[in-house]
């Protein structure tokens, strides 16, 4: 998956929005305020960290080499995932939709998409 499908897959969820609150080189994808996903703009191969259920994240990265404990986040709840042709684009869908859920789930209703 290259960064422009990425992005377009991430800005397709409900009310995502990117910004840069850390730096120039990292977009960070939010709902409701909240971060769901980090995409390190200036990595080759391009990474992107995700949140995860804990139990699910370790089974990832026992899985998968390309699922690695999420730099510099929570390794607990976040994976970084290494977009290097390993995994499918089905997969990486997949958990892009299970890290916008878990934050989506966390939100006080008032603030979750419609």
């Amino acid at each position: 998956m290259d960064f422009e499908t990425l992005r377009s897959y991430l800005l397709g969820k409900p009310a995502a929005k990117e910004d840069f609150p850390f730096d120039t080189t990292t977009l960070v994808l939010k709902v409701g305020g909240k971060m769901f996903a980090l995409l390190g703009l200036d990595e080759e191969p391009l990474r992107v960290n995700l949140k995860c259920d804990p139990l699910k994240a370790e089974l990832l990265r026992e899985r998968y080499a390309a699922v690695l404990p999420g730099y510099h986040m929570n390794k607990r709840h976040w994976n970084t995932v290494v977009l290097d042709g390993s995994l499918s684009d089905a997969e990486i869908r997949t958990m892009i939709d299970e890290s916008y859920a878990l934050v989506v789930q966390g939100l006080p209703k008032t603030r979750r998409p419609v």
